[in-house]
């Protein structure tokens, strides 16, 4: 039981530190990722969306359609393609390291930089 404790809060701790650097990556300060609802602002601003989508995150379903959205264009944005972004969604402790301490760069809202 305290093994498994142990690896989760590994898990957490990783993705943390991850979305910390992806947010440094984006010249976004690091620290927003730790603040609930800021952090979404912050993680629109990085991908190019307007503010008010935080409210579509609200919607039942919707909300599902949206962040799938969202990692899509997290990925686009440091030049990823859709295969990343499956990645992202379904494998989140290898992939967000990748994203965070990998030779990734931040390229723009969605890549249009």
């Amino acid at each position: 039981m305290e093994a498994a404790i142990i690896i989760y809060l590994a898990i957490v701790v990783l993705l943390i530190v991850s979305l910390w650097k992806i947010y440094s990556k984006a010249n976004k300060p690091g620290w927003a990722c730790l603040i609930p609802i800021y952090n979404i602002i912050v993680l629109l601003r990085i991908i190019g969306k307007p503010w008010w989508w935080i409210f579509l995150l609200l919607i039942p379903i919707v909300n599902i359609v949206f962040a799938i959205w969202m990692t899509n264009l997290l990925s686009k944005s440091f030049g990823k393609n859709e295969g990343f972004t499956i990645g992202l969604l379904f494998l989140p402790f290898v992939f967000y390291p990748l994203l965070g301490f990998g030779e990734a760069k931040y390229n723009g809202p969605a890549g249009t930089h």
